[in-house]
């Protein structure tokens, strides 16, 4: 594992003292760890949402109202 230096303002280190008092975390390490995972987990969740929205804008339009599609919807569930 890489070792880096890094300085926080009081606030913010306050918060991580905070969470390692409350015994969520054990270091400022898996704190800062934790964050960057779920930064890239939300990351690569835009991306595919991003990625379905370009393809539905280039199959084209369709010609439902919005009431077939959610009656096409109700259907699928039962």
């Amino acid at each position: 594992m890489t070792r880096q230096s890094i300085s926080f303002t009081a606030p913010n280190d306050n918060w991580l003292n905070s969470l390692i008092e409350s015994e969520e975390y054990s270091s400022k390490s898996e704190i800062v760890n934790d964050l960057i995972r779920r930064a890239r987990e939300r990351q690569n969740e835009i991306e595919m949402i991003r990625a379905r929205l370009m393809k539905s804008e280039n199959s084209g339009f369709i010609t439902q109202t919005s009431e077939d599609i959610k009656s096409e919807f109700k259907e699928e569930l039962w």
